[in-house]
């Protein structure tokens, strides 16, 4: 009986297809492994070429190349999911704009376009795939927001407004679609060990993992794990959630 459940979980997302935006490297590239070794069949989304995740998952992946904060590249994201797969289950926003700017020198431009990549591909995810997860009554979306949203970290105001508003759009959509089989939640990553951070001072990098209950740096994999869990049906009951995953950094007050 052990074995038997043991070989559900490992099998957990079997016939589902899946859509990880930012799939190239880093958070993205090791949510889908984890997906695709669960049974996943994968849509690998980035600006950037998602060859070596694809040869790490096999021949079923699908990269598309596109840009998430364009209405029409989601719309051509969708055509591909259908002519490759006829359905999506799973939506994982992950791709993220990251510029270090104080308030001084943080232009308009800047702005708009952190909060187009890092949120209005959200809202178009949804508008894109609610209508066919609706189809099959069941879907997840989960949205990778950050847990620098509660840190004192100087230079981010437009990163962490977007990264806010991810959790805010989670808990709407979770009410507007709860009823049609779909959940839709968040994750806040701690500062995690990818291509992005790895020139940080190791000195900033200390200063982070000190704050934090596990004193080391997040790997992808670790992120990876609890997003398996929310698109599974272990988590069919888990919607509108805001859920920390940073070794202990961000305490509620």
């Amino acid at each position: 009986m052990a074995e038997n459940r043991t070989e559900s979980r490992a099998r957990s997302h079997d016939g589902r297809v899946a859509i990880v935006t930012g799939a190239a490297h880093g958070i993205g590239q090791a949510i889908a492994i984890k997906l695709a070794e669960r049974g996943a069949r994968l849509v690998l989304v980035d600006i950037d070429d998602t060859a070596e995740t694809a040869a790490r998952i096999g021949a079923e992946a699908l990269s598309v190349r596109a840009d998430v904060s364009k209405d029409a590249d989601w719309h051509r994201v969708g055509d591909e999911v259908d002519r490759r797969f006829g359905r999506a289950d799973i939506v994982v926003n992950n791709a993220a704009y990251y510029p270090h700017g104080l308030i001084d020198d943080l232009d308009y431009a800047t702005w708009r376009k952190t909060l187009a990549v890092n949120l209005d591909a959200h809202f178009l995810s949804a508008k894109h795939f609610v209508p066919r997860m609706r189809s099959h009554h069941w879907g997840r979306f989960v949205g990778i927001s950050s847990n620098s949203i509660g840190t004192p970290v100087q230079g981010l105001s437009h990163y962490m407004a977007s990264k806010m508003g991810i959790i805010g759009f989670m808990r709407g959509l979770a009410n507007d679609v709860g009823a049609d089989g779909i959940t839709a939640n968040a994750i806040l990553p701690a500062l995690t060990n990818t291509r992005a951070t790895r020139e940080l001072p190791d000195d900033f990098k200390q200063s982070i993992w000190q704050q934090q209950a596990i004193k080391r740096f997040a790997q992808p994999e670790d992120i990876a794990g609890p997003v398996v869990f929310l698109t599974s049906e272990d988590a069919a009951f888990v919607t509108g959630q805001a859920i920390v995953v940073d070794g202990g950094q961000y305490k509620i007050s």
